[in-house]
């Protein structure tokens, strides 16, 4: 399969080349460390998905990008992420923490410049007990 193929099947970004191979992201694992690094966020409930993803997740199959969307461009990345906040926590406070957190883990794990982290609030959730 040539670079260009894999290039448009899967939305990858070269990140090195040597004699031994190419390392190539998905966006969708950008997207993937950006939500696992909202969760970490105190007073986020969750990322929402679309509704093949939260089906998905009800047959097992774990999808920590869900509601992300990451697009790569020219070694930097734009993130934009739906997020379900708990109740009692001020989403302004929260949601900065929620930027800084996907912007420290995307450049840290991928050498990737994060230019945007964008949060839409998607709900408020209760905690059950």
């Amino acid at each position: 399969m040539k670079e260009q193929d894999v290039k448009q099947v899967y939305k990858t970004l070269q990140l090195s080349a040597d004699d031994i191979g190419e390392v190539l992201i998905s966006s969708e694992v950008v997207a993937s460390i950006a939500g696992l690094a909202a969760l970490e966020a105190e007073g986020v409930q969750s990322t929402i998905g679309s509704m093949a993803n939260e089906l998905a997740g009800k047959l097992g199959v774990r999808n920590f990008g869900k509601g992300v969307k990451a697009v790569i461009e020219n070694d930097e990345v734009n993130v934009d992420m739906n997020i379900n906040m708990k109740y009692g926590y001020n989403i302004l406070k929260t949601s900065s923490q929620v930027q800084d957190k996907v912007k420290q883990a995307v450049e840290s794990m991928t050498g990737l410049t994060v230019n945007n982290v964008n949060i839409y609030i998607s709900g408020v959730a209760i905690d059950k007990e």
